[in-house]
């Protein structure tokens, strides 16, 4: 149980950074400065994460904060694509 509430608090400080490069890529418009290979590592551990808990019947509350982060994270992707897409219109129009 104690174990559980470490890993929980683990998770929320790993979260907690999120929303903001979220927003600061939406205002950015640009993907430049973004590594999908660092998102990608971060997207891996956390798959790793969430396989051990179901590996280990360890099923609790604590995959939740897992599958959060993890959607965290892929909002992130889908806006490091998004800005991308938006860099090679800019690129297309000069």
């Amino acid at each position: 149980m104690i174990g559980g509430i470490f890993e929980v608090i683990m998770l929320l400080c790993f979260a907690a950074a999120w929303p903001a490069s979220i927003m600061k890529a939406y205002r950015a418009r640009t993907a430049l400065g973004t590594s999908l290979a660092f998102m990608l590592i971060i997207e891996t551990g956390y798959v790793c994460g969430m396989l051990n808990k179901i590996v280990n019947n360890d099923i609790s509350y604590v995959l939740a904060f897992y599958v959060f982060d993890f959607a965290l994270v892929m909002i992130a992707i889908a806006l490091y694509f998004r800005n991308r897409g938006l860099d090679a219109k800019r690129a297309a129009a000069e």
